[in-house]
């Protein structure tokens, strides 16, 4: 097996693993405080059922954006916008 195989696949989970921790960062620093508030009069077990379910719900679409592309195009089209913002 060539040897690049190994530094290719190994530069993408990298880069797969960065990503993924960069917009685990930023979606819990945003978007949650509409669903926190719902939440505050449930029992603190029920609590945990549901944020155990939000992280499957959103690992399981986390990992078919991932498949489809759409995370990698998302994330570029931000950091332009980003770009953009910081050069005005």
């Amino acid at each position: 097996m060539c040897p690049l195989r190994f530094i290719l696949v190994f530069f993408s989970a990298v880069l797969a693993g960065y990503l993924a921790w960069r917009t685990v960062r930023s979606s819990q620093e945003t978007g949650l405080s509409l669903e926190d508030s719902n939440l505050e009069n449930v029992p603190s077990k029920d609590k945990q059922e549901l944020n155990f379910k939000r992280m499957i719900r959103d690992g399981f679409w986390g990992f078919v954006d991932m498949a489809s592309g759409r995370y990698l195009w998302r994330n570029l089209r931000e950091m332009k916008n980003n770009e953009k913002m910081k050069s005005c």
